[in-house]
Formats: structure tokens, C-alpha cells, sequence
């Protein structure tokens, strides 16, 4: 069903044509707005409103398919984890804190953040987690060849979130946080916090995770 809402909430995009970009400005989550709340109506309701919005927008085919297609491999597991309440609540405060961590690195930034990639971050933090022995199939390019090779789960995780991480710092390092057009910060908040939540839980015993295994 998030897949389906976030692919409505494209189409919808879409509808809107050259006006598209007018909307995402007035609508979608901008840090500049957050840490002002004098620089929109509504103050910090419609802060909160426009950080749930902006977990369902995406600026374009590519950012849309690439989110949908982590959230397909991984988010069923973790779903199956904490049941399918419990995982909407976990997908959205990861969204919501990966927001929140991409704002705080960059608050004067006037350009709205989109996209399901931080909740999406939060996924696979407790993907980690909870399903260290898993392997994932992934491609492999070599060259002109293309093949195909089953990865540690860990081993592609934590790669994942090392190349977020670096490439944020030198993001903000050289031209500002969102430089490229990337959230990277966004990315890095949300997989911690998604992490931290799925090793509490753990730790607690209020989840008992199966061994699972998963291809890409």
C-alpha cells in the first residue's frame, strides 16, 4: 500500500505539468520553513504536514522506481517483524526523523525535500538488525558484461550507508548539504534511527526476528 500510495502521489505529480514545480514549493517540506515558522501560514502544523507529504513526492521515474524497488526487497521483512500497524508507524517517524536530520544540517536551504528515500533508509537499518545473516542478490558490472552474485546483507548494507555518509560530508564540505540534488544527510538519519529503534526492540525482546533471506 506504500508503494501504491507513493506511485498515486507521482501520478498526480505528473498531472500537474509545468505547474508541478510551484506545488512541490509551496507544499513539500523546506527547511528554511521549518526553523521560520514565521515564513509560512499554518506554522508548525503545516511543517508537519508538508514532512508527511514529502515522504509520498518524487522528482522523477528513476527516483520513484529506485525507492520503490529497495522498499519491495527489504520492507516486507521487516514488516513481517513488527506487524503491519506497528511497521507504518516505524516507516513514517523514520521518514519524519530523516527529514529532520537533513533540515538541522542544512536549516537556511529553500529547496524542498522529497522523496521516500529516508523512511525507505530506516528499512534497511533494521534490515540490518534484524536479518544480519541474509544475502541479497545484486548485479554486478564488469565491463560490458553484467552478471549476478549473492552479497551479505551486512556487506551491501553497510556500503550503502558508507557511501551515504561520505558523500553527504563532502556534499557539505564543497557546495552545501543538498548539493547534487541528494539528501544525503537524510539518508544517514534515517537508517541510524531505523537501526537504533530495531535494536531496542530486540534488546527488549518485544521482536524475535526469523532468519530470513532475501534476493536482489
Amino acid at each position: 500500500m506504500l508503494i501504491v500510495a507513493c506511485a498515486a502521489v507521482f501520478m498526480f505529480e505528473l498531472s500537474l505539468g509545468p505547474y508541478v514545480e510551484r506545488f512541490l514549493r509551496a507544499y513539500a517540506f523546506v527547511p528554511y520553513r521549518f526553523f521560520h515558522p514565521g515564513a509560512a501560514a499554518g506554522g508548525v502544523l503545516f511543517n508537519a504536514k508538508s514532512a508527511l507529504l514529502s515522504m509520498f513526492l518524487h522528482g522523477g521515474w528513476l527516483h520513484l522506481i529506485g525507492n520503490m524497488w529497495f522498499l519491495w526487497i527489504f520492507g516486507d521483512n521487516v514488516e513481517d517483524v513488527l506487524g503491519h500497524a506497528s511497521y507504518l508507524a516505524f516507516y513514517l517517524g523514520c521518514g519524519a526523523a530523516a527529514t529532520f536530520a537533513q533540515a538541522a544540517i542544512d536549516p537556511l536551504s529553500r529547496v524542498p525535500l522529497i522523496g521516500a528515500s529516508g523512511a525507505i533508509a530506516g528499512v534497511l537499518g533494521a534490515y540490518l538488525v534484524w536479518f544480519p545473516w541474509a544475502r541479497v542478490r545484486t548485479l554486478i558490472f564488469l565491463g560490458f558484461f553484467i552478471t549476478t552474485a549473492n552479497l551479505p546483507a551486512p556487506l551491501f548494507l553497510i556500503l550503502w550507508f558508507v557511501v551515504q555518509f561520505f558523500s553527504g560530508t563532502l556534499a557539505l564540505a564543497s557546495t552545501g548539504a543538498g548539493a547534487g540534488g541528494v539528501a544525503f544527510f537524510a539518508h544517514v538519519g534515517g537508517f541510524l534511527t531505523g537501526g537504533l529503534i530495531a535494536f531496542v526492540l530486540r534488546r527488549s525482546g518485544r521482536v524475535r526476528p526469523a532468519t530470513r533471506y532475501s534476493t536482489f
